[in-house]
């Protein structure tokens, strides 16, 4: 199954560089699925040449192709109708629940039905919108009460994760939301429900994918300090982009309580570098063929990573201070641009493999 980053990697590439597009749709591929041994793919021949490439994302029954070279996309086709009943939905408009906006110089990711499913299940689809999914006034009860309906909350919650597929903007506060899944309380759903306002006042934000001629992967990370009064522990998040295009990001608790706000800004860059930039994050492109592919498209002449932030007191004495960037308002910009923090970064190239 294709994962949400290897989507919007790929759809960068593919606007970048002028790829052709075209979506599948598979009849009955859960008649057509039942193996009962291990298979083997290969890459098909052409694959070494670096200026032809096709790719699939598959999710089921659901698949787009895309490749350098489009009457290659429609052989190809061609070939699939063959084995399978293939219905050829041309350039693709409805993806995963994800609809696909082209504009001029890229598209733009948006899940606006999605948004609107979501109000009506909870019966908010008259609610008042707010500019922000979080309140500034912190609340606080001395004594919890149980939410009366915990399934409700746990589904409305879920639903939102899927959301921030093309909304960063809300991975945060989701995040918070989900960590009172096993026993959420009134207060946890007075700050559910602030959040579905917010999405019903930013049914027309999405994430926008624009042509980029940069293939140079830039970090961002950012932490607050002992932010959760119960355990004292600090959240961190990161923004990975390939060129101008966001691809990946997450927001998630440290896992051992900071002493100090030095303390936690260095975990969280040493989260980004390790788990995503260096390990996870590169050992799955590598797997997938994608750091191949970025390593056909860049001049990556194998530096080590460098990492700046302005946040840190010991990198200040070293570094000069970058300027500030002012926040951005949700009400008149896109998802990327309002989560394009500017606190640390990560300037990362892939090292050149055999």
């Amino acid at each position: 199954m294709v994962k949400p980053t290897t989507v919007r990697l790929l759809l960068s590439l593919a606007v970048s560089r002028g790829w052709s597009i075209r979506q599948l749709d598979i009849h009955n591929a859960f008649l057509n699925g039942q193996l009962a041994e291990t298979v083997y793919m290969r890459q098909p021949p052409g694959y070494e040449d670096k200026l032809l490439h096709n790719y699939f994302l598959v999710y089921v029954d659901d698949i787009l192709i895309m490749d350098s070279d489009s009457d290659r996309v429609t052989t190809l086709i061609d070939k699939l109708a063959l084995e399978l009943k293939v219905r050829d939905m041309g350039v693709p408009s409805f993806f995963l629940g994800i609809e696909i906006v082209l504009l001029s110089g890229g598209m733009l990711l948006s899940q606006q039905r999605y948004m609107k499913d979501i109000l009506k299940r909870a019966g908010m689809v008259d609610c008042k919108p707010v500019i922000t999914p979080v309140s500034s006034v912190k609340i606080t009860d001395d004594v919890a009460v149980p939410y009366a309906d915990p399934t409700q909350y746990r589904s409305l919650a879920g639903a939102l994760q899927y959301l921030t597929v093309t909304r960063p903007d809300l991975s945060y506060d989701v995040n918070l939301l989900c960590q009172h899944m096993h026993a959420p309380t009134t207060t946890d759903w007075v700050s559910l429900k602030r959040v579905m306002r917010y999405v019903k006042g930013t049914l027309n934000l999405g994430l926008r994918i624009s042509r980029s001629t940069s293939m140079d992967i830039h970090a961002y990370s950012d932490s607050d300090w002992a932010d959760d009064p119960n355990d004292h522990k600090s959240t961190s998040g990161f923004a990975v982009f390939l060129g101008s295009n966001l691809i990946s990001w997450i927001f998630r608790k440290q896992r051992t309580v900071a002493c100090s706000s030095t303390e936690v800004e260095y975990k969280g860059l040493a989260d980004i570098y390790m788990q995503k930039l260096h390990g996870s994050f590169l050992c799955y492109m590598k797997s997938a063929s994608l750091l191949r592919l970025l390593l056909d498209y860049g001049d990556y002449p194998n530096p080590s990573p460098k990492a700046k932030t302005n946040t840190l007191s010991a990198a200040r004495s070293q570094e000069p201070q970058q300027p500030a960037v002012p926040a951005a308002n949700p009400s008149t910009c896109s998802s990327v641009e309002a989560a394009n923090p500017a606190s640390n970064k990560i300037n990362f190239r892939p090292p050149q493999v055999s």
